[in-house]
């Protein structure tokens, strides 16, 4: 089974680089906002999925990296790659804040918290025009000469992807990770054994953030623009639904879930205005029929599939 889910990794992969040698430029762009947000949805994940503490804030992180990345590019001309870093530190910071002030909470009461603070995060880029240009937002030229193609950007985002996958897999199968899941089943009994949950909430949030801030980085460069919408709370609900949708607990979910998506917004808005309304009954179907998400409902499929049987028992006939 190793051996063939590494040739199946590998197959897919050589898909995914292929890509902009087979499809127009439209849908390259298309993909390559697929793996963004696909790694905003992972970033959630870390949370909502292994940590039990589901966010509504990580639009205003995400956009947070966009502001500083495209504010500091604008007024620091040439200094493309360190506004990209400063701005994902950035999101860090705002992780950090949003961390210490949340994770003593839990439930409903953390939703609603990191909800008011990514509220908090809007208004100050709604309201600091003299930085953030208020609701004209900010434009900026972020790619270099060589990334100016689709098809160079999305080799670009692809490898910056790949290593995000990769670096975050480790982190949740760490002994770290694991504890996150003991939190999520049982914060009380996880402190009884001398754990420091809060602690441990804190840095799943910073390194969430992070992600979310490499995510707003990538965002920064493929739109050139920044707006009070990209932090506002559509953005966090919409980051949210690619992990729901996907699946949480997943952590590849958030790929499904932004395929979905992405695929589905631009499609359906083709032939109907009202293709919101199409979008939430998706959801609700999804909901209805998969509430582990798509790919948490698949798993269970095959996993029923490969279920071995086990044979009725022998019945020996009396001498």
């Amino acid at each position: 089974m190793s051996a063939r889910r590494t040739a199946l990794w590998l197959m897919l992969l050589v898909l995914l680089v292929a890509l902009p040698l087979l499809l127009p430029t439209y849908q390259i762009s298309l993909a390559t906002q697929i793996l963004i947000f696909a790694v905003l949805g992972m970033s959630i994940d870390i949370l909502a999925g292994y940590a039990g503490r589901t966010p509504l804030g990580h639009g205003a992180i995400f956009g947070t990296a966009t502001y500083v990345a495209i504010w500091f590019t604008t007024n620091h001309g040439g200094a493309i790659w360190l506004g990209l870093l400063l701005g994902v530190l950035a999101a860090g910071v705002v992780a950090l804040i949003f961390g210490l002030l949340a994770v003593r909470t839990s439930g409903v009461y953390f939703l609603l918290l990191t909800l008011a603070l990514g509220m908090i995060v809007w208004g100050v880029c709604l309201r600091w025009t003299n930085v953030t240009g208020g609701e004209n937002g900010l434009r900026g030229a972020l790619r270099p000469v060589w990334l100016v193609s689709q098809s160079n950007f999305y080799w670009l985002t692809l490898s910056v992807v790949a290593i995000v996958t990769v670096l975050l897999y480790r982190i949740l199968h760490s002994p770290f990770g694991l504890s996150l899941r003991g939190i999520n089943d049982s914060d009380s009994r996880m402190r009884s054994l001398g754990y420091n949950s809060t602690q441990h909430l804190v840095v799943a949030f910073v390194i969430s953030g992070l992600i979310a801030g490499i995510a707003g980085a990538l965002y920064a460069m493929f739109n050139e623009y920044v707006s009070p919408s990209t932090v506002a709370l559509g953005q966090s609900v919409r980051g949210l639904l690619v992990a729901v949708a996907g699946g949480l607990g997943t952590m590849f979910g958030g790929f499904v879930g932004a395929i979905v998506i992405v695929a589905l917004e631009n499609l359906v808005s083709a032939y109907t205005e009202r293709w919101q309304s199409v979008m939430g009954l998706m959801f609700i179907l999804i909901m209805i029929f998969a509430p582990e998400g798509i790919l948490g409902r698949a798993r269970t499929l095959l996993g029923k599939r490969t279920k071995p049987t086990l044979s009725p028992p022998i019945k020996r006939s009396s001498p």
